[in-house]
């Protein structure tokens, strides 16, 4: 086929107008979302169960959730250009069914091998259909249109987790662990159906040769920093599988830049980063990801741990952050249209670090769940107001036949800020845990201090072992609980230091868009002949 005829075919593919049309092709692609973000979120409420039943060690459960997010954080580039090369429905349908095969070996999975197997081939399910869901949304729907998909989009992006997270506790409480891949199974057998039918096959219009060494050197890139980031905290910063690890991420993101640089027809166009719109939006969600998940990851063994909640009422917790959320990033497209994304987005910044100083100044063992709440909810506010318009400020800034790569590296920002955040907070948490329990245990029994000091994990066993032993000493028995209270409070104190750390973090996203934020004015809202001639 020739390069004119090529072209003049995938012109045929014209934005959807018809709001039944759109409805249509934005259900099919969030139910695709949710199935990747569940799957993500969803093992994480059963590390219990699936360790008994599968035989793992701590590293084997943690193995399994990471290797899920190594491969699609590696391979959401190369994917996403993939899809604006070879046409986005096609690579979508492709990644649900590889994600709906691998969600199947999970079910099935008898052994950790075999569940990390399935988990890493639903990674690369989950890298075909993330990037193009976003990618489909924006070069589908109208200019006027769009930003209130966009905005949709970013809701489930960001409260999907959450609300998968409660879903998946109900069904490890009721049935079986196995039970938590049911409903991405059923998500994705909705999607597929529904792109059939209605998502149109867009691409880009390119006679140059797909970008092979750029797409392998970025792939090299992102999963050695998230490898050796996701390592680091477990295995050691100087442990030779995060050495190595950041020392190929690194290298290869150099090799990466040289190679695009030279190439006629890159990957990712880098000049692209002088544009503002796309690098504050990547830097805002990356710093608001990493700052939320460090919030996650303290979250639910503060439910658990410290108040004492069971899985499903710890998952029930977090829905009042999704419950401000998700309807806030709707809100966040008509907001941006008055004042402009830039302070939209500094808005939202701003009310999240709010948040944040609110849960370092409020959290405490005896305030309970209502320490933690007005923190909660203003995170969730900010997280609204900020999503959308840092998303649509990515997407605005590559042109239409680059959708994929621009969704990509919306998504690869959240990805890699998640394993930052973790990382990096988990750090100042473990770091504040171990400085503030130890003179806490002073006077207490080696048996059950030493535990103690090494986490909040280790001092409940502890004392379950304790309580188990009909022939334990009573005196240790009545150290019990003066432990566990030092447990507790040397909890909350870390969890207290690493939110001063997302406080920092959050005021250096709110600095960078004061300064280089977006220069966008105000998106003027269509009048009907502007509707008029979009639909004619």
């Amino acid at each position: 086929m020739s390069a004119t005829h090529h072209r003049l075919h995938l012109d045929e593919v014209r934005p959807a107008t018809d709001k039944r049309t759109q409805r249509r092709i934005l259900v099919a692609m969030i139910t695709g979302l949710v199935a990747v973000i569940g799957a993500m979120s969803g093992l994480n409420v059963a590390q219990q169960e699936l360790a008994i039943s599968l035989g793992a060690s701590q590293g084997d459960v943690l193995w399994i959730i990471n290797a899920y997010t190594l491969a699609l954080a590696a391979l959401l580039l190369p994917v996403g250009a993939i899809g604006d090369r070879f046409g986005r429905k096609t690579v979508l349908l492709g990644g649900l069914a590889v994600f709906a095969v691998s969600t199947v070996g999970a079910i099935l999975a008898t052994s950790v091998a075999m569940m990390i197997t399935a988990r890493v081939l639903a990674g690369v399910g989950a890298a075909m259909i993330m990037p193009v869901t976003l990618s489909i949304i924006t070069a589908s729907f109208p200019t006027e249109d769009r930003a209130k998909a966009i905005g949709v989009w970013a809701a489930f992006a960001g409260g999907g987790s959450m609300i998968s997270m409660f879903v998946s506790a109900l069904m490890v409480d009721q049935l079986t662990w196995r039970w938590v891949f049911a409903l991405p199974l059923l998500l994705v057998a909705v999607s597929a159906v529904m792109t059939i039918r209605f998502a149109p096959n867009s691409r880009e219009h390119s006679v140059h040769r797909f970008d092979t060494t750029g797409s392998v050197l970025s792939a090299l890139a992102i999963g050695g920093v998230v490898l050796g980031v996701h390592e680091g905290p477990e295995k050691g910063w100087s442990a030779p599988i995060t050495v190595w690890a950041l020392v190929i991420g690194a290298v290869a993101a150099i090799a990466f830049v040289l190679w695009e640089r030279r190439h006629n027809a890159p990957l990712l166009d880098l000049t692209a980063f002088r544009d503002r719109g796309l690098s504050s939006g990547m830097t805002t969600l990356l710093i608001v990801f990493a700052v939320m998940f460090g919030v996650f990851l303290v979250l639910y063994p503060f439910f658990q741990a410290v108040l004492g909640w069971s899985a499903l009422h710890a998952a029930a917790g977090m829905l009042p952050m999704t419950a401000m959320m998700m309807p806030m990033s709707n809100v966040a497209p008509r907001l941006a249209a008055k004042i402009g994304s830039r302070y939209t987005m500094m808005a939202g910044v701003g009310i999240f670090l709010f948040g944040l100083v609110t849960l370092a100044l409020r959290a405490s063992v005896e305030g309970g769940y209502m320490s933690v709440l007005p923190g909660l909810l203003l995170i969730g506010l900010g997280m609204g107001l900020t999503m959308t318009p840092a998303t649509a400020a990515i997407t605005e800034t590559l042109p239409e036949d680059k959708q994929g790569v621009a969704s990509a590296l919306n998504d690869t920002s959240r990805e890699l800020g998640g394993a930052v955040g973790i990382a990096l907070l988990g750090s100042v948490l473990s770091a504040g845990y171990r400085s503030s329990v130890k003179p806490l245990l002073s006077g207490a029994s080696t048996e059950l201090a030493q535990p103690a000091s090494e986490g909040i994990g280790k001092a409940f066993g502890a004392a379950q072992a304790l309580a188990a032993n009909p022939d334990a000493d009573p005196a240790l028995r009545q150290q019990v609980p003066t432990v566990i209270s030092a447990a507790k409070h040397a909890f909350v104190d870390g969890w207290v230091q690493s939110m001063w750390l997302g406080v920092g973090m959050a005021a250096v996203a709110f600095v960078f868009l004061a300064v280089y934020g977006p220069r966008h004015e105000p998106t003027r809202l269509p009048e009907p002949e502007d509707d008029l001639v979009a639909t004619g």
